[in-house]
């Protein structure tokens, strides 16, 4: 698709709203006020949203969200508020009414009709102006979309930002690998989290059986981060129920060959006795998503099915999340039944209603990475090869992965031939889209491109960052913030660099230097100006070392210390938790001239236990558009790492 190629489905744009507006981001108190042009294209579901900054403000750019479930037209608030306050106009879409409702105009098509037809309205409000610079993002199954865009289009957009990309063979063996790892390794997941914790032992392996060793090793060679554990309390699989549904269309026949034929895992005794179909009845409710049964089995029952035999939902499978006692919690989204189509609530489950317990799928499909071997360069699966190179297991009639990748993308196929100019980011601690998915990206954009690739392309590595972008506050786990930090500010930074390169040629910071470990754990080391990207570097030591002992009521002295990448910026916030309670002093000078910073802190713990005292640094760019506070002044765009240290108080 080019600027010269109308689509044939969305060649018939209309307007139907012009008006004045204000929103203001609730995470930055930023308020901000533009012109909002609201329509369609007649003949398809399409709709689009545009929020076009005064003109005195504007810079000349535009900036366009993606996701492949998006139905709604409106950009989020920070959307809004970040491109009006940086000169650009956004551009939105509801991905007509998403995947997989929106058919093939729900991967880029409608994106992209929109983008060419936003240019036409920039010039309509603006007057003559040069073309407007257009950049789409996206993480996860949004970086499906964005990827999708930047290779199957030329000239819509200028340059794109994938974010926390899997590989086209990720769904559903990444959610399930981290199942599988939830109910082998859950007796020793709090001594895998200590050692891999700062001032731990750092050999997670050391006292685990055979079987939870060669669990561990298995998850981890798939991508699985070692550090992420941290959060186990609240893993589910991530999109496991959503994707199970998937599975269970494309390959029906698989749970019960798994069960039921040799050479499949579920055929030896040890594994066939995890199975659980157990009929009991509805006793009561426990709140909006609580069932109480008269019997529960023990047993893994996550995310397990729960089939209803009579009543209004006869025939109905519901999904558990949790279990306690004899209360199993109901997936809900957005307060409905997931996997429910009759739109009746929970209490349609009158007590004696009958119901089986079945966890025949959730355990089938742990496995199923190893029957879902792809081409070797999608190396996490390798270990299931033999020394041949032949898979070791069974192997399914069809790769679920990447036909699933294919629905997100419109039948797209990675390629590493991407138009216009990107900049990748991925997490260290990805607990769903594992990081050598962004490294494996990046190999396949070398083999097309060769040594021009740095012309066009970096890849940003975030360290101590996890799938979602904001961070911390997309979990409930105590302490979170003290763990991760939120890379919303990277991708802010990563569009603005985009921008400053195509328009003026001026080339963003250095791809992160970074290597994968044998085990496909992504790795970034050494100080700033050898790791790159625009993330600080951050250290922390109590007494100068990184794990102390101490008595209660003994002071301990902390130093931080914090570098950015050269060219990159400025130290503009430096904040405390000391206690390692979760909870930030208020921020503090950063004690530095601006590109690193040397603070101590000191602190008394009263009683005995075990603390992790945390520093976290954010990092503002030296290049602002005019209409920008100068850096510490500006909320957006701030690039965030974090250390931390144990103290044992005796």
């Amino acid at each position: 698709m080019t600027p010269l190629c109308d689509d044939p489905e969305l060649s018939r744009p209309y307007i139907d709203k012009d008006k004045l507006g204000e929103t203001t981001d609730p995470e930055t108190g930023v308020s901000v006020r533009y012109r909002y042009v609201h329509g369609g294209f007649a003949g398809s579901k399409t709709k689009f949203a545009f929020y076009f900054p005064a003109q005195a403000d504007y810079r000349g750019w535009f900036i366009e969200s993606t996701y492949p479930t998006v139905t709604d037209e409106a950009a989020t608030p920070a959307t809004i508020a970040f491109g009006i306050s940086h000169g650009a106009y956004v551009v939105s879409t509801n991905n007509n009414r998403g995947v997989p409702a929106g058919g093939l105009l729900a991967a880029y098509r409608a994106n992209a009709a929109a983008s060419k037809f936003s240019r036409l309205e920039a010039t309509r409000i603006y007057g003559r102006i040069a073309r407007p610079r257009g950049f789409i993002f996206g993480a996860s199954g949004g970086a499906y979309q964005t990827l999708a865009a930047a290779e199957n289009t030329s000239n819509i957009w200028d340059g794109s930002v994938p974010m926390v990309m899997g590989v086209p063979n990720s769904i559903p063996s990444f959610q399930s690998a981290q199942i599988l790892g939830l109910r082998v390794l859950s007796p020793v997941l709090p001594q895998i989290v200590d050692a891999m914790a700062p001032g731990g032992s750092g050999s997670p392996f050391s006292g685990l059986t055979p079987v939870q060793q060669s669990t561990l090793q298995e998850v981890s060679r798939l991508g699985f981060p070692l550090r992420g554990w941290w959060q186990y309390e609240a893993l589910t699989g991530g999109a496991f129920i959503a994707v199970e549904g998937a599975v269970q269309a494309i390959d029906p026949g698989y749970a019960s060959d798994f069960w039921n034929k040799t050479g499949y895992e579920g055929f030896d005794p040890v594994i066939k006795a995890l199975r659980i179909q157990a009929t009991t009845s509805v006793k009561g409710f426990e709140g909006e998503s609580g069932l109480v049964l008269a019997n529960v089995p023990t047993g893994d029952l996550l995310n397990a099915d729960l089939v209803v035999h009579d009543g209004a939902m006869a025939g109905t499978t519901l999904k558990i999340v949790g279990v306690k006692g004899h209360t199993v919690q109901i997936a809900t989204t957005n307060g409905a039944l997931a996997n429910d189509r009759t739109g009746a609530s929970l209490r349609a489950l009158v007590p004696g209603t009958s119901v089986t317990l079945d966890n025949s799928w959730a355990v089938a499909l742990q496995y199923y990475p190893r029957h879902q071997v792809p081409s070797s360069d999608e190396y996490g699966w390798n270990q299931y090869r033999d020394t041949q190179g032949k898979p070791r297991y069974i192997q399914r009639p069809v790769l679920v992965g990447p036909m699933l990748d294919a629905n997100s993308s419109g039948g797209a196929v990675t390629n590493g031939r991407f138009h216009g100019r990107m900049i990748m980011l991925a997490s260290t601690m990805d607990v769903q889209a594992f990081s050598w998915g962004a490294d494996w990206y990046r190999k396949k954009a070398m083999q097309e491109k060769g040594g021009q690739l740095w012309s066009s392309y970096r890849l940003w590595y975030m360290d101590n960052a996890d799938h979602d972008p904001i961070g911390p506050r997309a979990t409930t786990v105590p302490r979170a913030v003290d763990h991760i930090v939120p890379y919303q500010g990277e991708y802010e930074q990563a569009l603005l660099y985009l921008n400053d390169w195509v328009a003026r040629d001026v080339a963003p910071p250095a791809s992160t230097t970074y290597s994968i470990s044998p085990d496909t754990q992504t790795v970034v080391t050494g100080p700033a100006s050898r790791r790159l990207g625009v993330q600080p570097v951050v250290a922390l030591t109590g007494n100068g070392r990184e794990k102390i002992e101490v008595r209660a009521g003994q002071p301990v002295t902390f130093l931080m210390t914090a570098q950015v990448p050269p060219g990159t910026g400025r130290i503009v916030k430096v904040e405390w938790d000391l206690d390692g309670t979760g909870h930030y002093a208020p921020p503090v000078s950063s004690g530095g001239t601006g590109d690193a910073a040397n603070l101590t802190g000191e602190h008394t713990f009263a009683r005995p236990g075990v603390y992790f005292p945390t520093v976290r640094v954010s990092a503002a760019r030296e290049q602002r558009p005019p209409n920008v506070a100068p850096a510490g002044k500006d909320p957006y765009a701030l690039a965030q790492n974090l250390a931390s240290v144990r103290v044992v108080v005796r």
